[in-house]
């Protein structure tokens, strides 16, 4: 792992950042529209990194040049200053947005320039817990039933007592079967798998594992946030055809059963950052009242292992 860290200076310009793409977002919470979401974020969420003093490029972004018009992989962003790579998603939580269901964020990580893991826009097989467990504990090449078996040992509790996220999508069938065989609980979530990676980490939730498959760039960000509170985290690409591999030898990818841990995807020390657009079990979602606009973030550092929680209040 590469040591250097980010200034300090720089973890307020991170939450300023979501804040600000979270703002936006919710002004179509509940129409119904997840385009027109997801555009209001990434516009805001471009023209206030235009506005800081970065040499920013973005590594996991909204798709590859051709697909998005703001915010691809590899667009330049900043007005100048010190080199970073950036895993952004705007808005994490169209359909959740558009529904104003719970959970939906605005999230970005930051690290030093070629630190995060370029991955490709494919799927990710991937498992996590948070901290305070030994390593290895969990391992993507066991069943689901033998990870909660072996979580469970670690937490000292019977497997009844473990509770597993997992994205409520028909792939899952079989992992949801396999967690239920030993008597554990399993949370389902209709989006969002950063939250649901994130959710681990947090006794609050009462989440304690986060296994399935979803998006590569968003198994990035979250590994970023586990990163600064030391979870654990294990990912593999899924490639279902041979434009998503070469999607991946564009970005240096060749090793396509690679198994990927979290310090692996994120190299070095990193900033993360995170603004609820909609209430959920970590943040308070965009809440307008008596004229003013009030937000809910986190921003994390690895180097530091700090959290802090930030409420803005603001003129409407």
């Amino acid at each position: 792992m590469i040591t250097e860290q980010l200034d300090s200076s720089l973890v307020l310009d991170a939450v300023r950042v979501t804040e600000i793409a979270a703002i936006a977002a919710s002004t179509l919470a509940g129409r119904g529209d997840e385009k027109a979401a997801d555009q209001a974020a990434v516009d805001a969420m471009r023209t206030a990194l235009n506005a800081l003093a970065i040499d920013g490029e973005i590594v996991i972004g909204e798709g590859e040049r051709d697909e998005a018009p703001m915010l691809y992989i590899g667009e330049k962003v900043g007005r100048g200053g010190v080199a970073i790579d950036i895993a952004l998603d705007p808005l994490e939580g169209t359909t959740l947005t558009a529904k104003a269901m719970a959970n939906a964020l605005a999230v970005m990580a930051w690290a030093p320039k070629g630190t995060l893991l370029n991955a490709p826009d494919t799927y990710m097989d991937k498992i996590a817990c948070g901290p305070g467990y030994p390593a290895g504990v969990i391992d993507l090449d066991r069943s689901p039933a033998d990870n909660v078996r072996a979580l469970a040992a670690a937490k000292g509790v019977p497997a009844e007592e473990i509770t597993v996220c997992v994205l409520d999508r028909p792939r899952h069938a079989e992992i949801i079967a396999s967690i239920r065989s030993v008597g554990a609980r399993v949370s389902l979530i209709t989006d969002g798998d950063v939250a649901g990676v994130m959710h681990t980490a947090d006794p609050a939730t009462g989440i304690d594992l986060y296994v399935g498959q979803g998006g590569a760039p968003e198994g990035v960000l979250a590994c970023a946030a586990l990163k600064c509170v030391g979870g654990q985290f294990q990912g593999r690409l899924v490639f279902r055809n041979a434009d998503e591999k070469e999607r991946a030898r564009r970005v240096g990818i060749t090793d396509f059963e690679k198994k990927y841990d979290l310090h692996e995807m994120v190299r070095a020390d990193a900033i993360f950052a995170a603004t609820g657009v909609t209430k959920g079990a970590l943040l308070d979602g965009v809440r307008r009242e008596g004229g003013q606009i009030v937000t809910h973030s986190l921003v994390m550092v690895s180097s530091t292992q700090t959290v802090r929680e930030v409420r803005l209040r603001r003129p409407a």
